[in-house]
């Protein structure tokens, strides 16, 4: 099971807001929620599942702007893939959150 940090920057917008892209690529997303799970944070959106189908996602989710008109886009892509044991989003947190209730 992997996770992935994912950012998707499109440049040249005719305004300096960006949530109408961010939008449109969580209803993308949406059609994956059976198969990974994911959250959108306020800089970036998080994607936890087989690394296999989340770089086909990605690729899927970096054409997003460019489907929209934009003609190009950054997309800043950090993958934590830990084998040795089952990891997930929400048990990474979990295990923060029992350290800091240790003192």
């Amino acid at each position: 099971m992997a996770i992935v940090d994912l950012t998707i920057i499109p440049v040249g917008t005719k305004t300096p807001s960006v949530s109408q892209y961010v939008a449109d690529i969580q209803k993308v997303l949406e059609k994956y929620k059976e198969e990974v799970e994911y959250q959108l944070t306020p800089m970036n959106t998080l994607i936890e599942g087989e690394l296999g189908l989340l770089l086909k996602i990605v690729q899927e989710l970096h054409e997003v702007p460019f489907e929209n008109g934009i003609e190009r886009v950054c997309t800043n892509l950090r993958i934590d893939d830990r084998r040795d044991k089952k990891h997930t989003m929400a048990g990474k947190l979990k295990a923060v959150e029992l350290k800091m209730n240790q003192n």
